[in-house]
């Protein structure tokens, strides 16, 4: 078991780290929400009053953040964590950002003497809770051989995409493939109800035809069909419609740098970035099917 501080218990980090405390790990959190804080600590998390606290004794140090701008500033800079932390910490980032901001860490603990890792994750809340999610590393061999133990214990597919920056660059080919996945199993799905056809009905014909994907077969858009999913408690939790859109704007900046067509991930990131403007940003991004139609119930 491991000494571990984990920094961001938000939707996502607050069931990661509460299934390391399961684990048996000696867990101490930091989070700037004190309702986020005590619902670790009631669960076995010990907290700290700064993040500078949090992290003296840490062995490993995992952070879940919003933004690449929430990850530079508890990292780098004078007061940043990588002046604080011996060389002889590992440091595991799972927030989605930029892979060059990623990078960017890295290199700056490689010259402290601090091993890093960038290790986003897919699974949504649910796997989250589950313990079932999958994290995408970028980092050194045997940086990925010291994190996976740790891992382990809130995952169940662990792999390793390659050198720091990979396993961002990894995540954002992967979401955006899932916002394309749901706008058009959204816009199928509204079609079909235009023309009659009972959602259900409809959507189990495609999970059993050619039509079947994640979006369909586990995560359903459409209110009342899918048990446990955010389409069916009024597209509250899960996956915020803010943050696909991040993702997709990570994706398009990446595509430009690196002069990718991604024309249907333009229009997702499109899609999705007016469904935000509509207010809609705080919801879970299945909720795309209120897009295509308005009538639902």
């Amino acid at each position: 078991m491991a000494t571990i501080t984990f920094i961001g218990l938000g939707n996502m980090g607050g069931p990661m780290a509460t299934n390391l405390v399961k684990a048996g790990h000696d867990l101490t959190v930091f989070d700037l929400s004190s309702e986020a804080v005590k619902a670790l600590t009631s669960e076995g998390a010990k907290s700290a009053a700064t993040i500078q606290e949090a992290v003296e004794g840490a062995e490993v140090v995992i952070s879940m953040l919003p933004a690449g701008q929430h990850v530079e500033s508890v990292y780098l800079g004078e007061n940043g964590l990588l002046n604080q932390l011996p060389s002889t910490t590992l440091v595991i980032d799972s927030s989605t950002i930029a892979p060059e901001t990623a990078k960017g860490v890295a290199e700056a603990a490689v010259a402290a003497g601090i091993t890093f890792m960038d290790a986003p994750v897919s699974g949504g809340v649910g796997g989250a809770k589950a313990g079932t999610l999958t994290f995408i590393c970028g980092g050194e061999a045997d940086a990925f051989e010291r994190a996976k133990p740790i891992l382990e214990s809130m995952g169940k597919n662990i792999f390793h995409a390659g050198p720091h920056g990979a396993g961002q660059i990894a995540k954002i080919c992967n979401n955006m493939l899932l916002a394309i996945l749901m706008t058009g199993t959204s816009e199928a799905l509204a079609l079909g109800v235009k023309n009659g056809l009972d959602p259900a009905v409809l959507s189990e014909i495609m999970k059993q035809s050619s039509g079947g994907n994640w979006a369909l077969n586990v995560y359903n858009p459409w209110p009342g069909v899918m048990e446990g999913v955010p389409a069916s408690r009024d597209y509250e939790g899960g996956f915020l419609v803010n943050l696909m859109a991040k993702d997709l704007g990570l994706a398009f900046d990446n595509a430009v740098k690196n002069q990718a067509p991604i024309p249907m991930g333009s229009l997702a990131r499109n899609l999705f970035a007016l469904h935000a403007n509509e207010g809609n940003g705080e919801l879970d991004f299945s909720s795309i099917q209120r897009f295509y139609y308005r009538g639902q119930s």
